[in-house]
C-alpha cells in the first residue's frame, strides 16, 4: 500500500476540530484506498465549514440551493488521477464537510460525531473513485455497503462508536 497524504483545512469556527477528530480523517481515507485496491501514493484534501459555506458551494457547483452535509469534487476520472510532479502523489481530489450538518445529524442517528464525520468521509472518498449511489438503487446499495465495511474495519460500525482495535486492523 502507497502513503496517503490528507491536508485539512478548518474554515469553521462555531466547532472545534480535535486531533482525534483530524486522525480518523486519514485514517478513514487510508482505509478506503486499502479496500479499493489503490497500490500508488494519493493526495486529499478535506476542508471543514459551515452551512453557509457549503450552501454557497453546492449551489454554485451543483445548481442546488441548499446545504448538505458533505460535497466531492473529483480530479480524476475513470480511474485516471493527475500526478503531483514535486511530490509524486495522485491528486484524488477535495471533501467538504458541514460541521454544523455533521452535528445536527450525529445528534438525528443517535451516534457519535466521530461516527458521522468518518461516515462522510467515507462516503465522500468512495465518490472522489468514482462510486455514485445518485446513479440507481443498486449503486446506492453497493456504495452504502462499501461505506459500512469500511467503517466496520474501522470499529466505527452503526452499533459501536468510535472503538478502534489495532489488532484487527493495521493503519
Amino acid at each position: 500500500m502507497g502513503k496517503v497524504k490528507v491536508l485539512i483545512t478548518n474554515n469553521q469556527h462555531a466547532f472545534k476540530i480535535s486531533s482525534g477528530i483530524r486522525l480518523l480523517i486519514r485514517k478513514c481515507c487510508h482505509a478506503v484506498l486499502v479496500t479499493e485496491g489503490m497500490n500508488e501514493d494519493y493526495e486529499v484534501s478535506v476542508s471543514f465549514v459551515d452551512n453557509k459555506e457549503i450552501h454557497r458551494l453546492n449551489k454554485e457547483f451543483r445548481n442546488i440551493d441548499r446545504s448538505t452535509d458533505v460535497l466531492s469534487f473529483p480530479l480524476g476520472e475513470n480511474g485516471v488521477y493527475d500526478k503531483d510532479n514535486e511530490t509524486n502523489f495522485y491528486q484524488l481530489g477535495d471533501i467538504v464537510i458541514s460541521v454544523e450538518t455533521a452535528y445536527k445529524q450525529a445528534e438525528i442517528y443517535g451516534h457519535s460525531i466521530e461516527r458521522e464525520i468518518g461516515f462522510l468521509t467515507v462516503h465522500s472518498m468512495l465518490h472522489l473513485l468514482g462510486y455514485d449511489h445518485e446513479e440507481g438503487a443498486l449503486q446506492e446499495r453497493m456504495m452504502r455497503e462499501k461505506e459500512e465495511s469500511i467503517l466496520a474495519l474501522l470499529g466505527i460500525s452503526r452499533d459501536q462508536s468510535f472503538v478502534i482495535d489495532k489488532h484487527e486492523y493495521k493503519i
